[in-house]
């Protein structure tokens, strides 16, 4: 305990006169951190109490039933596909908002902002006009059934 306490120290003292204020402040914060969440890992293990082994405490969904089958549904790949689109559009709203609440002061002063940010619309709508050429957002879409 001895030894930690002083390597702790001479490590402070070293990092001290290495680093700036600003940084040495981020790093007892980082070590504050990781050494919190070891000791807590550490304590737990320590003085965790261990499970007795259950055959029946081992599968999942222990609710009283027997689990049957394979579990989740399969999805179909349109919906992470949707899912995903609407992930990269609503960034784009993000980056669209701040340039649309100061479009008037910014683009009177700065007029090639307003072709940059045309082109990135442009590329949104072709990105877009790319997705519903592939069929992506088609839900209606029934292939052709298979012949026996």
């Amino acid at each position: 305990m001895i030894f930690a306490w002083t390597f702790t120290c001479f490590v402070l003292q070293t990092a001290r006169s290495l680093m700036s204020q600003e940084y040495f402040s981020a790093l007892i914060q980082c070590i504050a951190a990781f050494g919190f969440a070891g000791m807590v890992l550490g304590l737990s293990v320590l003085f965790g109490r261990r499970a007795k082994v259950r055959k029946p405490a081992n599968i999942p969904y222990e609710c009283g039933m027997i689990p049957l089958g394979d579990g989740a549904p399969i999805f179909s790949v349109k919906f992470y596909l949707v899912a995903m689109l609407f992930v990269i559009f609503d960034l784009e709203v993000v980056f669209l908002y701040p340039w649309a609440i100061n479009f008037k002061d910014f683009v009177m002063q700065n007029p090639e902002a307003f072709g940059s940010m045309c082109f990135f619309i442009g590329i949104l709508l072709f990105a877009y006009a790319y997705a519903v050429g592939k069929g992506v957002v088609n839900w209606h879409h029934n292939p052709a059934p298979r012949k026996s």
